[in-house]
């Protein structure tokens, strides 16, 4: 089978072409498309070989972007497919399935319906994604669609773990609860890290630590996500590159009053100018981060140990919560290639039988590795994260088991 993956943010698409076979699988091509409905809207497109273009154009709306990226792949000059009916399936990247799904689906119009109610939970993130859907409606209509959703995988967190201390009646009336997101990522690490220490899936107690621009930690117990640190926004929890994470709501309330900014100015605030970015001054980028802490400057020192103690502080409460860890997880941009945090994040733990090898941890980037020393009790892992085989073979398995049917 052939299947496109696709991405859709608000202003731009994320592709991936698979060719799966068996157990099997093959990038033909991957890319993306940036600034839609902006000036200087251009594709960059990869080969299987590596080989990349750059192409520049008027990229109106997202119908636009992927009737673009479906022309490159069929280009003589740089494509991999000679039709449009050799892809067989689409899969989407879907941010918040609220309640209503706690798996992979194949799109129908219901469960584009039950989408669109989910639109209030994640605003800025539903509606890109209901678009992407919709122009493949259009333009490939006789293809089979999966929705593959962030916030599935935490659909098995009990009651207890995923309710706020607020008047249930607000639980009820708007779905006011946690839901956690980075799913798929924690979902694929967590069984990949199994399948590499030989270990049943089923039976391990693993903290999956998801860190880039966005960051979340997990518990996963006996297979299930049992606790996350993102809630009813990707904004809980860690901090990040731009988001505050756990932040006191009378620290809020407090700012939004002396500063006499509404819901809206606190919400850019406390999402794009906070995190890294806020407290450093510097930038997001923890390239740049670690370029500052070479030369010693004070508030990316600040900035790194804030970071850092947040992960020990999650990481310690999830084998608290489970009754001990098993297996460490580091993945996302930061996680596959920060040595200093994964560093700083076993230390002082061997309490917890978690012995990291320095040696093997020092100047690992992106590579699937145990990290940890022969004697641990817990195996530290750097797994690198393919969210996108994920939506691929849930969008395979669901539409074989269409056509079986």
């Amino acid at each position: 089978m052939k299947i496109l993956v696709l991405n859709c943010g608000s202003s731009s698409i994320k592709y991936q072409l698979f060719f799966m076979e068996g157990e099997t699988w093959d990038v033909m091509a991957k890319g993306g498309v940036e600034k839609i409905g902006l000036k200087g809207s251009f594709l960059k497109h990869e080969k299987s070989n590596g080989e990349k273009v750059l192409l520049e154009g008027e990229i109106l709306d997202h119908e636009t972007g992927i009737d673009y990226i479906l022309g490159i792949l069929l280009s003589d000059l740089h494509g991999c497919i000679k039709e449009m009916e050799e892809i067989d399936a689409v899969g989407h990247r879907v941010v918040h399935g609220g309640e209503t799904f706690n798996s992979s689906v194949f799109i129908t119009d219901e469960v584009i319906s039950k989408m669109e109610d989910c639109i209030d939970l994640a605003p800025l993130h539903n509606p890109p994604n209901l678009k992407g859907i919709r122009a493949i409606s259009s333009l490939l209509p006789n293809v089979p669609q999966v929705g593959v959703f962030d916030t599935a995988f935490h659909q098995t967190m009990p009651k207890h773990a995923y309710m706020y201390a607020i008047p249930f009646s607000l639980y009820k009336k708007y779905g006011v609860r946690r839901y956690g997101f980075h799913g798929t990522s924690h979902r694929y690490v967590s069984k990949r890290a199994c399948e590499a220490l030989g270990v049943d899936y089923k039976k391990q107690r693993i903290i999956s630590c998801h860190l880039g621009n966005g960051a979340s930690v997990a518990a996963i117990m006996n297979g299930e996500s049992v606790d996350t640190s993102m809630g009813f926004t990707p904004l809980e929890g860690l901090m990040m590159g731009t988001r505050c994470g756990d932040l006191d709501i009378g620290a809020a309330t407090y700012i939004m009053d002396k500063e006499l900014i509404g819901i809206q100015s606190a919400s850019i605030l406390f999402n794009k100018h906070s995190g890294m970015l806020g407290v450093t001054g510097i930038s997001s980028d923890m390239r740049e981060i670690e370029s500052a802490l070479e030369k010693k400057d004070p508030m990316a020192e600040l900035g790194m140990s804030m970071y850092n103690y947040r992960i020990k502080k999650f990481v310690g409460s999830y084998a608290a919560a489970m009754g001990g860890v098993d297996i460490l997880i580091f993945t996302g941009g930061i996680g596959e290639n920060g040595d200093l945090t994964r560093r700083e994040v076993c230390k002082g733990l061997d309490f917890m039988g978690m012995v990291l090898d320095d040696e093997k941890n020092t100047g690992l980037r992106g590579k699937e590795m145990d990290i940890s020393k022969k004697e641990s009790k817990c195996r530290i892992m750097v797994v690198p994260t393919n969210e996108e085989l994920v939506i691929a073979v849930d969008t395979k398995k669901i539409v074989t088991e269409l056509v079986h049917k």
